[in-house]
């Protein structure tokens, strides 16, 4: 069949930028392929459900002034479909004088991303956020809150539908060939499609799917799996809100937290452990090839070897409980290891460079008949319109 643009990915990216090219283009012929059988089943469907205010990234970065815009469109979108969320505000705690430095930082790059009434807090006034949580200052971040991303995603797909878009499902993209300067073939186990344009979102399989036109490809999707535990209902008095460490600056990770979920219940974690599987949610979960793709990538070699200790941390933590326990301990002290259940997990498709580094901005790149969302981790969900507007916008002028 023929279209105007084929994109790849039925993640909540994908679905806002299919509803944005929709929006500004009602004429195009688009179609949104997703290899599962159901939208919105891996990364957004395993996030933790929070609504980032923008408070952590560098100034002038795509992750800042996408997460700023993507809020405010995030908010309203929600306010004008009516799905529930809620601005409960979070706190960021230094736990130690050597956090103290980074925690300015942080202060300072939420000023300057353009937040209102951002507020330090003594260990005292920690306190009347959350009682029971101990540090020697903080941060209270009010726009931060929860939301329910499957079906913010799902909304997506509905508005994008209703405007005359195509959603395939139980598809799996195995080539692209471009057959001439305009039109390429996109093939997939149950047929092909022709397209002026294709836009991968891929996700954890963005790579491959660049690779398939572009055999130079300078990164390498790792994926890193964050486990979570459920606080017991009855501790769940322990934390009113979100609280979150002070991050490692050298990580694009932003270390375990507490996070109350817009459906109910606290959650615990996640940490960052590298994956054996693309999509590998369980411990045992294995796939040679996924394996042998991170450990063969240069840059991940590079990263493993820089920073192995902290990677051993990691994979400690999740194997021992009384480890995991012990991270969150230094937030909230009186959570015991009792008081955790195993909860579920998500795969973070981290991008890295040939030479070792982990990518924590956006990246988008373009080629003539394609468009590669390669890096979209946290806050790409909160910031998925913003990104989705940012992509049709590429795609769009192509069209005029």
């Amino acid at each position: 069949m023929q279209y105007d643009i084929v994109i790849i990915g039925g993640g909540i990216v994908g679905l806002a930028s299919a509803l944005k090219m929709k929006v500004g283009r009602p004429n195009l012929k688009i179609v949104v392929i997703e290899k599962e059988k159901q939208l919105a089943v891996h990364q957004t469907g395993h996030n933790s459900g929070v609504i980032h205010s923008g408070i952590y990234y560098k100034p002038g970065s795509l992750k800042a002034k996408n997460c700023i815009d993507g809020y405010n469109q995030l908010i309203e979108f929600c306010n004008r479909e009516n799905i529930a969320y809620d601005l409960c505000g979070k706190i960021i705690v230094a736990t130690s004088k050597e956090e103290l430095p980074m925690l300015e930082t942080i202060m300072q790059r939420g000023v300057q991303n353009g937040l209102k009434n951002l507020k330090k807090i003594t260990a005292e006034q920690i306190k009347e956020y959350e009682p029971y949580c101990n540090g020697l200052a903080g941060i209270h971040v009010p726009q931060t809150g929860i939301v329910d991303y499957k079906v913010v995603a799902t909304r997506y797909a509905h508005n994008f539908r209703n405007l005359g878009g195509e959603v395939i499902l139980g598809e799996r993209v195995l080539n692209i060939v471009q057959k001439n300067e305009n039109i390429s073939t996109i093939s997939t186990d149950k047929g092909d499609y022709q397209a002026k344009l294709v836009v991968n979102c891929a996700g954890l399989f963005s790579d491959r799917i660049a690779a398939l036109t572009n055999k130079n490809m300078q990164l390498r999707i790792i994926p890193f799996r964050g486990e979570y535990f459920e606080v017991k209902k009855e501790k769940q008095y322990l934390i009113k809100n979100l609280i979150y460490p002070v991050p490692n600056p050298d990580f694009p990770f932003l270390g375990v937290h507490f996070t109350r979920r817009i459906g109910g219940g606290i959650e615990a974690g996640p940490n960052a452990v590298f994956a054996f599987k693309r999509e590998g949610y369980k411990k045992s979960d294995f796939a040679l090839k996924d394996f042998l793709d991170s450990l063969s990538w240069p840059g991940f070699r590079k990263v493993a070897m820089k920073y192995w200790k902290v990677g051993f941390g990691e994979m400690y933590r999740s194997w021992s409980k009384a480890a995991f326990t012990a991270a969150l301990q230094n937030l909230v002290p009186e959570i015991q290891e009792e008081d955790l259940v195993e909860g579920g997990s998500g795969v973070r498709a981290q991008a890295c460079d040939i030479k070792g580094g982990l990518i924590d901005d956006f990246l988008i790149l373009e080629e003539k008949q394609m468009i590669h969302v390669c890096n979209a981790p946290s806050p790409a969900a909160t910031s998925s319109y913003a990104i989705g507007k940012h992509v049709a916008d590429l795609a769009l002028r192509r069209f005029q």
